[in-house]
Parts: C-alpha cells; structure tokens; sequence
C-alpha cells in the first residue's frame, strides 16, 4: 500500500529520501526486479555496477545473514521516469539459521537515496525495528490484534486512537511503568488520566 508513485513524488516535494518496499501489486515492477536481482552475476559481467554489505547478527541460538545489494543502473527500466526521485533497485537477502535449520527470504527495495549499500541497510533496519517495536506494544498493551473492527473506516480510525493514546503514555514521565501499567493506571486513576492528556 505504501509504495505509491504520489507517495514517492510527495516525500520528494518535501525534500525527503525513500526506500519503499516493493510488493506483487506492482507486478511489473516487482517481477523485473526479481529477474534483474535473480541474474545479477550475469549483468555484473555485462557492467552492470552493484555496491554489496553484508550483516551477520546472532543471539539466543539464532544467526542471521543479511546480503543488502543496490544499483543505480537502471537505464533499463521503462517506468523509472514515473517515480519521482528514482534513483536505485536494492534487494535485502536474508539467511535465518536456528538450532539448524535454514530459511531463506529476499525483499525487494526501490529509493530515491544514492547507491550506498551501507546506508540502504542501516535505513531498512531502523525502519523494522520501530515497525515491530510499535506493533508489538500496540498488541500487547492495547491488544490490536484481537480487535473485532472491521466496518468502514472504523479500523484506519481506531487504529490511529491507539496510535495517539501510545504516544501519550510514552510521553508521560509522572508515572514509571510499561504502557499496560500505565493504561490500567489511566483507566483507574481520573487525575492520572488528566495528565496523560494534558500534560
């Protein structure tokens, strides 16, 4: 849903950079990319210039290897002139090793950032770390999850009240504790509650 050409064309209106993930509701797109990436070997030997960096991160019986690949050479794209600010196709290929086993995933990228794959990485690993932190919370905390909305503009509308009501426990340093403990204590406490919302 996010990697939109007036998405793209408004970020770069104000001045900003992306990386948006490619999905297969941009079939074109998304499937020559896959093929380009697929025979990257073969277009390294025709000139083609890719910038490579590779992560390793382990812990609690887990290594993951992560290859981040960009390249500005794009000249073949026909739909590139579409995408504001187009500058580069990068692929994230992930390796997951636990107790053994193997699993193997590769993610599709386009940006308007020059073609440094240490950048490219760095950019994509903050984004998911705040993209799970905030889920997380949003379904322990305020159990996004479960929720039964489902109708009209009920989900997009209760999803950015939890969006607001997180940012304002998160903000309020009167009271120490997680965000459940701080919404319990909000829903117990109206004195609490008029300072999670006024300040």
């Amino acid at each position: 849903m996010g990697t939109q050409k007036k998405i793209a064309k408004t970020i770069i209106d104000k001045d900003g950079d992306y990386i948006l993930a490619l999905k297969e509701n941009h079939k074109t797109l998304y499937e020559e990319t896959v093929l380009f990436f697929d025979k990257m070997e073969l277009m390294k030997k025709d000139g083609y210039r890719f910038d490579e960096h590779t992560t390793v991160n382990g812990g609690h019986g887990r290594i993951e290897t992560r290859k981040h690949v960009m390249t500005s050479d794009i000249g073949w794209f026909e739909d590139k002139d579409n995408w504001s600010g187009l500058k580069c196709l990068g692929m994230v290929e992930s390796t997951r090793e636990i107790k053994g086993e193997c699993s193997h995933e590769k993610r599709y990228y386009i940006s308007s950032l020059g073609c440094d794959a240490k950048i490219f990485s760095k950019a994509v690993r903050d984004h998911w770390g705040i993209e799970n932190s905030v889920h997380w919370v949003l379904d322990i905390a305020f159990r996004e999850d479960e929720s039964r909305v489902r109708k009209g503009s009920a989900p997009e509308n209760f999803a950015a009240i939890r969006h607001i009501a997180l940012n304002l426990l998160r903000n309020n340093k009167t009271f120490k504790g997680s965000v459940k403990t701080k919404r319990l204590n909000a829903a117990l406490d109206p004195k609490y509650l008029e300072e999670v919302m006024f300040g």
